[in-house]
C-alpha cells in the first residue's frame, strides 16, 4: 500500500528545487491498485518545456526510490491540457 503521508514527505523534499525556479508540485491522487501517483505541476512548471523530464527524472525517480509500490508517476490531466495549449502558443 502506498502511504499518502510518505508521498507528501518525499514531495516536500523535492519541492524546494521546483520552487527555486518558480514552480511547485501537488499530489492529486494515488491509485493503489495500479501503483500510480498523479501529481500536478504548477507555477512556471506548467509552461516549462522540461516539465516531462522533471516529472520522470526528478519526481518519479525520487518517489520510486523511497516508496515501494509506486510503478509510475503521471501528470494530472489539466496539467497536460495546459502543456498542450502552451505548445500551441510557442
Amino acid at each position: 500500500m502506498i502511504d499518502k503521508n510518505k508521498v507528501q514527505e518525499v514531495l516536500d523534499k523535492i519541492r524546494p528545487v521546483l520552487q527555486a525556479d518558480g514552480g511547485d508540485v501537488m499530489l492529486e491522487r494515488i491509485d493503489q491498485k495500479k501503483g500510480l501517483v498523479e501529481v500536478r505541476l504548477v507555477g512556471i512548471c506548467t509552461h516549462c518545456p522540461m516539465a516531462q523530464i522533471t516529472l520522470k527524472d526528478l519526481i518519479e525517480k525520487g518517489l520510486k526510490e523511497k516508496i515501494k509500490g509506486i510503478k509510475k508517476v503521471i501528470p494530472h490531466p489539466e496539467s497536460m491540457e495546459n502543456d498542450e495549449q502552451n505548445k500551441i502558443l510557442l
